[in-house]
């Protein structure tokens, strides 16, 4: 069976990853987000001047933690996420949910 060239983002990812709901597409926009959340604290990061290095002594934590959070190879807690943006880079969490 041939598939047909997606018109849209939506039908894209239905073809690769399942439809809204199903397994697949659960699995793609969980790592999805996670790749979102990583890149906002490295950019948070970088705006602030910093190095991984001098954050991760600020948070009192090792680099290599850092650095697989930037990387989304590590999930993050609420708790670390808010350690990291007040305390570590001085900013504010918000956290929205939608229903």
């Amino acid at each position: 069976m041939k598939t047909k060239n997606p018109k849209t983002i939506n039908e894209l990812f239905d073809q690769k990853y399942g439809k809204n709901g199903t397994k697949g597409r659960i699995g793609f926009e969980q790592k999805a987000e996670a790749y979102m959340v990583a890149e906002l604290v490295k950019d948070s990061r970088k705006k602030s001047h910093m190095t991984q290095e001098q954050l991760a002594e600020k948070l009192n934590v090792n680099r290599t933690y850092i650095s697989k959070i930037e990387r989304a190879s590590s999930d993050v807690r609420i708790s670390t996420l808010r350690k990291i943006i007040e305390t570590g880079l001085g900013g504010k969490l918000h956290i929205t949910v939608e229903l």
